[in-house]
């Protein structure tokens, strides 16, 4: 998975234009995470959150529905949209590090699982991120005065304590990244 994640980022940052070198240096010995997702049936699904709307604070996530049960939605234009399952494909979501890393370019998914009334949901997780030394914050390729930087510049030790120190809610950590810049 490390391996396919990281053609992934490659391929991503290419076509904005950002060296290799740049993401070799960001993500080689990087943090991989997996995680199974167990979302038992409930007779009231609309009284529970499977999981919180939230959008995944690394660069990448890979996702695959192991019993193809819908439950996984994306906020597009403020409407949660189901995600259909397709047999044996990945689902894969850029996380918030990446949108940083682009500087706004491509954006993180903001998503949430929801629970089914007749049938139980698995999914297995993997999440990728730079190694824990490693700097984050917008390419420098991609600044210039009519594109200055929109995120501020971070360890990903820090990045990540700052994470887990607040509530899994919408896109608050990577809001607090952000940069006002004057009108």
């Amino acid at each position: 998975m490390k391996d396919l994640t990281m053609d992934i980022v490659g391929h991503l940052a290419k076509a904005l234009g950002i060296e290799e070198v740049e993401i070799r240096e960001i993500f080689e010995n990087g943090i991989q995470m997996m995680r199974m997702n167990y979302y038992p049936a409930c007779p009231e699904p609309e009284k529970v959150n499977g999981l919180t709307n939230h959008s995944d604070p690394t660069a990448l996530t890979i996702l695959l529905q192991l019993n193809e049960q819908q439950g996984l939605q994306i906020r597009k234009d403020e409407i949660w949209v189901p995600v259909k399952p397709l047999p044996n494909a990945f689902i894969v979501n850029v996380g918030d590090i990446l949108e940083i890393i682009t500087n706004g370019t491509y954006r993180s998914v903001e998503h949430r699982a929801t629970v089914n009334s007749e049938k139980e949901r698995l999914s297995f997780a993997t999440f990728y991120s730079p190694r824990e030394d490693a700097v984050i914050g917008p390419s420098p390729c991609l600044i210039t005065e009519q594109t200055p930087p929109q995120f501020k510049s971070i360890r990903v030790d820090q990045y990540f304590k700052d994470f887990f120190a607040r509530k899994l809610e919408g896109k608050s950590n990577r809001d607090n990244m952000k940069i006002e810049h004057p009108n």
